[in-house]
């Protein structure tokens, strides 16, 4: 997979008080662009939990760019920026475009694998490890070494 990008749409309810886009429908659509990205990659809720196995995130950052409002075409990327070759953690970016090149914000996100009956971090399977090195990388990313602080 080269690239992720994929259109999303305003709902009335995205709105505030100013008309503009609310703050947390940003992350709503990252997350809706996460689920979209490993349900296409085989990732799929019900493969997690057969699995015995979830995604946690540790933070969730968004910058705001530009004005999102009523009407705007809005598309969301999704690039990995930094793994451990395990995946067990990695860094997520989306850039979130309206009227396909203005970009509005970027949300980034630190995230792992628990295995959700120990709820501890876990190292995926092999079977997601294949599918997760399909994920769009960023032009800098970077693989990284587990740590003492990577617990």
């Amino acid at each position: 997979m080269k690239s992720y990008l994929k259109k999303v749409e305003i709902r009335w309810s995205d709105l505030d008080p100013n008309f503009h886009l609310r703050h947390s429908v940003y992350y709503d659509w990252g997350a809706f662009i996460r689920m979209s990205v490993f349900n296409e990659i085989k990732i799929t809720p019900a493969i997690m939990l057969q699995h015995n196995i979830g995604v946690i995130i540790f933070r969730e950052e968004c910058v705001f760019k530009k004005e999102i409002i009523w009407g705007d075409d809005i598309t969301v990327n999704l690039k990995l920026l930094q793994s451990e070759k395990n995946f067990r953690k990695w860094t997520i970016q989306h850039e979130v475009f309206k009227n396909e090149t203005t970009l509005c914000a970027i949300i980034t996100l630190d995230g792992a694998w628990i295995d959700i009956e120990k709820r501890k971090l876990t190292i995926p399977p092999d079977f997601f490890v294949e599918e997760l090195n399909k994920i769009p990388k960023a032009d800098n990313f970077i693989w990284v070494e587990k740590t003492k602080n990577s617990e």
